[in-house]
């Protein structure tokens, strides 16, 4: 079940990750402004964090399968959408629906885990977060062929890159639906979990009170959402800051684009592993102190090579925050609310989250890439003090 889960993860990020090294190409075509496309990128965030806390407790309510089908095929007519978006309303809808999808499976899912997993669970969820940077991988590869007329660019590494020409941005989307569709029919197949459905009774008052119970609770809540902010501003536009900010050709800016996610491959199941034997809070101060000072690194390096390793240092640190962030929660879940007291918590994390495209557009437009970077950095810093402050308030047990 983890790799099965794990592999529909997967699938959907490949398919959610192409839309940031292939932002410039659909600014082009579409005729949007980058304003435009931070808004639509945080409206997708929006939908996907509102979707995180009903879908979770539902599954609590009904079953995991009952949300986990449904969040399969909103997801496969996503990228259905996004294969054919000839204008920004086909776009936007795609969006919007792939935040619905994603947000219908991404809670079930985890929480399954959480079920099947107890003194492993921050390995379990590594892996599966894993998922995201497979995705990741695969989604640089395949934008890279697609804006690959520059893979000279790349070096030596340039000759291996296969290039079609003419191929459009829309082109990989459409295998990502095929696949979700497949493994979507393979878990229905596979799966021996009842379709309840019961009462839909959110409680959504009695999980927030208990969320919020302790001062230390409260800090770890404000510190993951200040990082899900960082998040979502980086991943969005990551490629296009190297691309406009550093010069670099599309191409060359996908290649880099790669690497996030290379060290996330192993770096998540690596915290998840460590986590479950040391605080987890110890873990997520250390990957956010690394990430600060890496970010700086991008920002004022010039040769390449130090930019590939700020780049690989921040994707280590940061990625060790998300198996922590998932463990402290499930840890602290009651048995029979596992699902809500995460999808709340994640629907506040990524609401704040969805707020970083529109930041970063919007900073980068007014001022400079460097500006917003520097905002990104404080709010790494104060999340790191407030995980800190927890930690000594926090039982070792408690992570």
């Amino acid at each position: 079940m983890l790799g099965s889960l794990a592999l529909a993860w997967a699938v959907l990020q490949l398919g959610r990750f192409l839309l940031s090294p292939l932002l410039p190409a659909i600014i082009d075509d579409l005729g949007i402004t980058t304003v435009t496309a931070g808004i639509v990128l945080g409206g997708f965030q929006a939908v996907y964090a509102v979707t995180q806390y009903p879908s979770g407790r539902l599954s609590d309510r009904f079953s995991r399968a009952a949300l986990i089908v449904p969040g399969l095929a909103a997801l496969t007519a996503a990228f259905l959408l996004f294969a054919g978006a000839v204008s920004p309303l086909l776009f936007v809808g795609g969006a919007l629906l792939l935040g619905i999808g994603k947000g219908l499976y991404a809670v079930p899912s985890r929480a399954l885990l959480s079920d099947l997993f107890v003194e492993r669970r921050g390995q379990a969820l590594g892996l599966y977060a894993a998922g995201t940077d497979a995705g990741g991988v695969l989604a640089s590869v395949a934008a890279l062929i697609v804006t690959g007329s520059a893979a000279a660019d790349l070096g030596p590494v340039g000759g291996f890159v296969p290039t079609v020409p003419g191929l459009s941005w829309r082109a990989p989307f459409l295998p990502v639906a095929a696949a979700l569709f497949v493994l979507g029919v393979i878990y229905v197949r596979w799966n021996r979990d009842p379709y309840d459905l019961g009462r839909m009774d959110l409680g959504l008052r009695e999980t927030i009170r208990r969320l919020s119970t302790t001062t230390a609770q409260r800090e770890a809540l404000i510190a993951f959402a200040l990082f899900f902010f960082v998040v979502g501003a980086w991943v969005n536009f990551l490629p296009t800051y190297l691309a406009q900010g550093k010069g670099m050709s599309e191409s060359l800016a996908a290649a880099l684009f790669a690497v996030v996610f290379l060290v996330g491959v192993w770096a998540k199941p690596l915290a998840g592993l460590v986590s479950d034997r040391v605080p987890r809070r110890a873990v997520g101060v250390t990957g956010l102190t690394l990430a600060v000072a890496a970010l700086a690194g991008v920002v004022v390096a010039s040769r390449l090579w130090v930019v590939i390793g700020a780049i690989a240092l921040f994707a280590l640190g940061y990625k060790a925050l998300f198996p922590v962030a998932d463990a402290v929660l499930l840890d602290a879940a009651p048995a029979d609310n596992t699902g809500g007291d995460l999808g709340a918590a994640r629907a506040l994390f990524l609401g704040v989250g969805a707020l970083g495209p529109v930041y970063m557009g919007s900073v980068a437009a007014a001022a400079d890439y460097t500006v917003a970077f520097a905002g990104l950095a404080a709010c790494l810093l104060v999340s790191a003090g407030l995980l800190a402050r927890g930690l000594f308030r926090t039982p070792a047990s408690a992570g």
